[in-house]
């Protein structure tokens, strides 16, 4: 009886807490749809709203996007199996534990390590992480590429919709600067008396103060993440650089500005600012700089502006440095 009132009881919490987890979505499509209605039924100006409704289009679509896109996962070669889950789990000594794991990691292209330098596992998942994956806890999963959970899309951010929630963040600093230089002229002769108050006059008052409040937070938020792909980091590893075979090196998945933004963006470059997906690879596996180039300074330092003679130099395939770890250990 007390069993049964428990998992009610739990299961009342999670749902709670998924219905919870939309009131940052729910605010923030409420805020836009006022902006909308202010814009055009209140403003109305004609020469603007052509413009305005392609932003606004555009705005919309990857913020779609952004929350629908569900994150992807580690698939099944990377669970593991009925056997050596049966040992892992039935083995107390933690060195045995470690060689269990190791021996599966073999099979798998898994090159990065927990600080202490053992195969990254995930307990509640059951899987092998693969190579920047992390579990999400308020998703209950493994997430490939896991950047971070977006509270203002309810969803986690990683290798599926990474893309996507960048150009929402450009595209609501656009519809929001569109908005703001559009207004303020209004703004102003609302303020002077030039035109007649009516209560048009508190949309526009809302409209500038909301769009330039939002424009300055996105603005910080957007220019961090240029910063992240310019360098081939999620913002887990911004905080803790992932762990190699030879140790840890924040720019262990740095191959260049160029090669960078194409992981993230494509190669096609007429796709980039079009909400489709466009990623490089599988979200398995990604290509690392060699681990001897790593270790050098001044390589990288040379690689980090040189990326268009040096590439081909900088990163290799994980086939590759898989043989250039296993002759370092």
């Amino acid at each position: 009886m007390q069993t049964g009132c428990r998992m009610a009881l739990s299961r009342g919490l999670r749902c709670c807490q998924r219905v919870l987890s939309w009131v940052p979505v729910v605010v923030i499509c409420s805020v836009v749809l006022w902006s909308y209605y202010a814009y055009v039924w209140e403003l109305c100006v004609a020469v603007y709203l052509l413009i305005f409704h392609i932003v606004f289009l555009l705005f919309a679509w990857t913020y779609w996007t952004a929350i629908f896109t569900p994150a992807k996962q580690p698939t099944k070669k990377f669970l593991l199996p009925y056997a050596e889950k049966e040992r892992y789990e039935n083995e107390e000594r933690p060195e045995v534990q470690r060689q269990i794991l190791a021996e599966f990691a073999k099979r798998l292209p898994v090159y990065t390590r927990t600080g202490s330098g053992v195969i990254r596992f995930c307990d509640r998942c059951q899987v092998v992480k693969p190579d920047r994956c992390h579990h999400c806890s308020v998703c209950g999963m493994c997430v490939l590429k896991m950047d971070h959970h977006c509270p203002w899309v309810n969803n986690c951010i990683g290798f599926s919709n990474y893309k996507f929630f960048l150009l929402f963040l450009a595209y609501a600093m656009l519809y929001c600067s569109y908005i703001a230089s559009t207004v303020f002229q209004y703004f102003l002769l609302y303020w002077t008396g030039a035109i007649a108050n009516n209560h048009a006059k508190f949309h526009v008052l809302f409209l500038l103060f909301v769009s330039l409040m939002f424009f300055i937070s996105l603005m910080f938020l957007f220019g961090y993440h240029c910063w992240l792909v310019g360098l081939n980091r999620t913002t887990l590893e911004a905080f803790s650089a992932p762990v190699f075979h030879s140790g840890s090196d924040k720019n262990g998945f740095h191959l260049g500005i160029r090669r960078n933004l194409e992981q993230v963006f494509g190669k096609r470059k007429k796709l980039w600012l079009i909400p489709v997906f466009t990623s490089i690879g599988d979200g398995l596996s990604f290509p690392m700089r060699m681990v001897s180039e790593s270790q050098n300074p001044l390589l990288g330092r040379v690689n980090q502006w040189d990326d268009e003679g040096t590439d081909e130099e900088n990163a290799v395939t994980h086939e590759s440095s898989h043989v250039t770890l296993e002759i370092d250990t």
